[in-house]
């Protein structure tokens, strides 16, 4: 089990400017970590644009705070940006992100490949290649939580008390699956992601993680990140409501739920995680 906070890594100087000096990032997981897929928080402060163009990665986006407009540079076509929106975009999308007047913005970034860390953006607004880029789709799309639940991607779980949104799936082709999940406060679960890494990011409240071998128990907050994987026998509790980003790799297939174990069933290959701990 991996545990980091945005704190811990503000400390320790890990916030990268990106954008050319009009937006930062704070790189949660990076290529390193082995688990095929990076995570960041981007922030930018309100009135102003980005032009950018991932010509050697997919990108999955969050928006966790702020508004603003998504334009595809080529076709004109936009799309408003606001909490709870997801958009992917790949190496054909050149595009632009104009956040709103007087409006900050953060934004959960998922790369695959993933990035090592220490990239800003090059004149076309890019990132170095990093890997093997996945198929994904033919062109940048959005999803709304709405367009989740009309496609029957959002399941209840828990008895009601866990509610997953799944955004992304296997058959998007990004190399992994994202899904927003809510727990009720005083929820308890044991699990055991045999088959998976799983990567989770509090948005808001506050949850307990305890990794069974150790009894080390971790308290975190928004900010917070835990990764676990197939070694990783773990009960997480909710303090309070808790609102989180959960990524997977091998990424769900949408319909799965938990075995008495806490598992979820085999959707592909494991990567061999932090320091091959797979």
């Amino acid at each position: 089990m991996l545990v980091r906070t945005m704190e811990q890594l503000e400390a320790e100087g890990r916030v990268i400017s990106i954008s050319h000096g009009k937006a930062s990032a704070v790189r949660l997981l990076t290529k390193s970590d082995g688990v095929g897929f990076s995570v960041s928080e981007a922030r930018a402060d309100g009135g102003r644009s980005s032009d950018l163009w991932y010509k050697n990665h997919w990108e999955a986006n969050f928006v966790r705070s702020g508004h603003g407009v998504l334009e595809d540079r080529s076709t004109g076509e936009q799309w408003p940006l606001a909490p709870g929106v997801l958009y992917c975009v790949g190496p054909t999308d050149r595009h632009r992100v104009t956040r709103d007047e007087n409006e900050s913005m953060r934004i959960i970034s998922v790369f695959n490949p993933p990035i090592v860390g220490e990239e800003t953006h090059d004149e076309d607004g890019s990132y170095p290649p990093t890997g093997e880029i996945p198929p994904g789709q033919p062109r940048m799309f959005v999803r709304t939580i709405e367009d989740v639940r009309r496609a029957g991607n959002e399941l209840v779980l828990a008895g009601g008390a866990v509610t997953s949104t799944r955004y992304l799936l296997a058959a998007d082709g990004l190399g992994f699956s994202l899904h927003g999940v809510r727990s009720q406060a005083g929820t308890a679960l044991d699990l055991w992601y045999k088959n998976h890494w799983e990567a989770n990011l509090v948005l808001d409240g506050v949850l307990e993680v305890t990794d069974c071998a150790s009894g080390d128990t971790h308290r975190l907050g928004p900010g917070g990140l835990y990764l676990v994987g197939p070694a990783d026998r773990h009960r997480i509790e909710s303090v309070e409501d808790v609102h989180l980003i959960s990524v997977f790799n091998p990424p769900l297939t949408g319909k799965e739920t938990h075995d008495e174990d806490g598992a979820y069933p085999p959707t592909g290959p494991i990567p061999p995680g932090p320091a091959g701990d797979a």
